[in-house]
C-alpha cells in the first residue's frame, strides 16, 4: 500500500477528482474492501471512500470467527451453511497470517438444545455442506473426554460434547489486508472521507459523489459509471441521500462482547454452548484473555457508537454463570468490552437471532447499487456475487469483458506465503531473521504470525532510542505509512487490537504514540486535543465505566 500512505492524503484526493471510474463503492468495511478487491483484479478502474476509518463499524466488532454458522442449521437454511462452510477455508487459505482454525467445543445436556444424536447428525452433515477437510471433521466426546477438553463447564447433567472446527481471524486486520490488496492492484482508497451528497446526470442517473475529507475539510468530486453502497449499517442512510429509500429495508441488531484477564477466567478451550434462552453463545481464549458473546437485540440509536448497556453486560454474565457456575465472574472483572450493529433485513414478525444473514442486491431507479445483509465469512462470495452483477451492466457501457473473479485462490496483502501448510514454516524462518533485529524468537515469531509475507516492511522501521520500544514504533510506523491509520484510535484498535484485547499497552503507551504521530501528521493543537480526547473516551467505553 506503499502509493497509499497516509502522507499522501491529498494526492490520493487528487487522484479521486480527477479520474473519471468504472466503479465508486462507498463504504470502506469488509464488504466494500472485497467489492473493490475483486473489482480492480477484473480491470475495472476502483475507487473506494470510507467516512470513518476503515473496519471502523461492524467489521472491527464482530465475534472474531470466520465461521460456517453451525447454528443456521436449526433453521434450515442449507444453502447459507453450504456456502459459508466453503469460504471459510478460501478466506483462510487467502490470507493464513489473519485466520486460524479454532477447535471448538459443544457441550450437550439432558434437555438441551442439542443432544448427542442431534450433535452428531448435526455436525456431520455441517462437515458435509461445509467440505471440511478430513483432519478438521467433527468428533463426538464422552462426558469425561468432554470435561478433560473444559474442566470448568456445567457437570450437571453433561451428556458428551462436539467437537468441531471454526476459524478465528482479527477482523479489522482482515478487513485492512484485504483494503491493502485493493490498493496494491491499483485501487484508489481513502478514510475519514464522507459521501455529503450523490450526483445526477441530466437523466437522473447517479454518477458520482461529493466527498468531504473530515480530517482537511476540503471537498471533492468523484465521477463512476457505477456507484455501490456498502455502508453496512448506514445503507439506508445513503438511500435516504438517493431519495430511494422504500420498500425492504434494515433491521440493525447489536452484538456485545466482553473480555476477561486469563485469571480471573481461565477458559483453555473454545466453547460454543446454549444460553438459558436457548441462543447459542461463544467463549474463546485469545492471546491471554477470554473473550464472550454475544447478544442479539433490535437496535435504534446512534449507529456510529453503540456501546454495552448494564443489561446487556447483565445477560452475558448470566450465560456464564450458566454454563461455568464454579467461576465467581463479576462485572468489574470485565477488562474490556465492544459492541457492533448487524445490518440485517427487515423480516416482520422475526425476532433478531431467527432474521436471515442472507445478503441482496438492491437497485434504485437512479442506479444505485446497494448490497445489504451478510457476514464477514462470505464477505468474498459478497463480492464477488455484486462484481459480477456490475460487470454486466459496465460490459454494455464500455464494451469490455471483465470476466470471471480471481479472487477465490488470490493471497491477499500479507498471505504470500505459498498456503496455510507454510505458516508455521513461515514462521520459524523468521526467527533465524530475529538476531538480526535484537528481537528474541518469540517477538519475531509474533510479529512473523500478524504481518505474514509483509514482515519485512515492518522491520524496515525498527529503530533504538524512541520513546517507544523498537517494536512498537515499527509496528505504528508500519500502521501510518503502509495502512493509512490517522488518528490514535485507528492504531490502538484496529491495527493492533489492543483496545479490545491488551487495554494494559494502550494506557501505557497512548502519551507517546499521540506526540509521535502528532509529529509525523503536523497536527495542530486542536487537533492534538480532538484525537487525545476521541482515544481516552474509547478507552472509557471499552472499560465499561458507567
Amino acid at each position: 500500500m506503499n502509493k497509499l500512505s497516509g502522507l499522501n492524503r491529498q494526492t490520493q484526493f487528487d487522484l479521486l477528482s480527477n479520474t473519471q471510474y468504472e466503479v465508486l463503492i462507498i463504504g470502506g468495511g469488509i464488504t466494500g474492501a472485497g467489492i473493490a478487491l475483486d473489482a480492480v483484479t477484473r480491470g475495472m478502474k476502483t475507487a473506494l471512500v470510507e467516512m470513518q476509518d476503515f473496519a471502523a463499524g461492524t467489521s472491527s466488532r464482530s465475534t472474531k470467527l470466520v465461521h460456517g454458522g453451525l447454528r443456521y442449521l436449526k433453521q434450515l437454511e442449507i444453502k447459507e451453511v453450504s456456502d459459508l462452510g466453503k469460504e471459510r477455508a478460501i478466506v483462510y487459505e487467502n490470507g493464513p497470517h489473519v485466520t486460524t482454525p479454532e477447535w471448538m467445543l459443544l457441550p450437550f445436556y439432558e434437555k438441551g438444545t442439542f443432544g448427542k444424536f442431534t450433535t452428531s447428525i448435526g455436525l456431520k452433515v455441517y462437515d458435509f455442506l461445509a467440505n471440511v477437510k478430513k483432519d478438521e471433521r467433527r468428533k463426538i466426546l464422552s462426558k469425561e473426554e468432554t470435561l478433560i477438553k473444559e474442566p470448568l463447564i456445567k457437570k450437571d447433567g453433561l451428556l458428551g460434547g462436539g467437537y468441531y472446527v471454526e476459524y478465528r481471524t482479527d477482523d479489522a486486520r482482515l478487513t485492512i489486508e484485504v483494503m491493502k490488496s485493493a490498493g496494491e492492484h491499483g485501487a484508489n482508497l481513502m478514510n475519514y472521507a464522507k459521501v455529503e451528497k450523490l450526483l445526477y446526470d441530466e437523466k437522473g442517473k447517479v454518477n458520482g459523489a461529493m466527498v468531504k475529507d473530515l480530517i482537511t475539510g476540503k471537498e471533492y468530486t468523484i465521477h463512476a459509471d457505477i456507484i455501490i453502497n456498502a455502508t453496512g449499517p448506514w445503507v439506508d442512510y445513503l438511500r435516504s441521500l438517493d431519495q430511494s429509500k422504500e420498500g425492504k429495508h434494515l433491521q440493525l441488531s447489536k452484538g456485545v462482547h466482553i473480555v476477561f484477564d486469563q485469571s480471573k477466567f481461565p477458559l483453555k478451550q473454545s466453547v460454543y454452548f446454549d444460553a438459558p434462552d436457548g441462543r447459542m453463545i461463544f467463549a474463546i481464549p485469545r492471546d491471554g484473555k477470554t473473550y464472550v458473546g454475544t447478544t442479539d437485540t433490535f437496535y435504534k440509536g446512534d449507529i456510529q457508537n453503540p456501546t454495552p448497556q448494564l443489561e446487556d453486560i447483565g445477560y452475558l454474565l448470566e450465560c456464564i454463570q450458566y454454563i461455568f457456575p464454579t467461576l465467581q465472574i463479576l462485572r468489574t472483572d470485565i477488562e474490556s468490552s465492544w459492541a457492533g450493529l448487524r445490518p440485517l433485513i427487515y423480516e416482520e414478525g422475526k425476532n433478531p437471532s431467527e432474521i436471515s444473514r442472507k445478503d441482496e442486491i438492491w437497485v434504485s431507479e437512479s442506479g444505485l447499487i446497494t448490497i445489504a445483509g451478510g457476514k464477514l465469512t462470505g464477505y468474498r462470495k459478497m463480492a464477488e456475487t455484486t462484481v459480477n452483477f456490475i460487470a454486466n451492466k459496465l460490459s454494455k457501457i464500455n464494451l469490455k469483458d471483465y470476466g470471471p473473479t480471481k479472487t477465490k485462490t488470490l493471497p491477499i496483502s500479507g498471505g504470500k506465503i505459498g498456503s496455510s501448510k507454510n505458516i508455521n514454516i513461515f514462521i520459524n524462518n523468521q526467527i533465524e531473521r530475529a538476531k538480526n533485529f535484537n528481537l528474541t524468537s518469540g517477538e519475531s515469531s509474533q510479529l512473523a504470525a500478524f504481518y505474514g509475507s509483509n514482515i519485512d516492511f515492518v522491520y524496515s522501521f525498527i529503530e533504538e532510542g524512541k520513546s517507544l520500544p523498537p517494536i512498537i514504533y515499527a509496528r505504528l510506523m508500519y500502521a501510518i505509512h503502509h495502512e493509512m491509520a490517522i488518528k490514535p484510535v485507528d492504531f490502538f484498535i484496529r491495527r493492533t487490537g489492543w483496545l479490545y484485547f491488551n487495554i494494559d499497552e494502550v494506557n501505557k503507551w497512548k502519551q507517546p504514540v499521540l506526540n509521535i504521530m502528532s509529529e509525523v501528521y503536523q497536527w495542530d493543537d486542536n487537533q492534538y486535543e480532538e484525537y487525545k480526547e476521541e482515544l481516552e473516551q474509547a478507552i472509557m467505553t471499552a472499560n465499561f465505566q458507567v
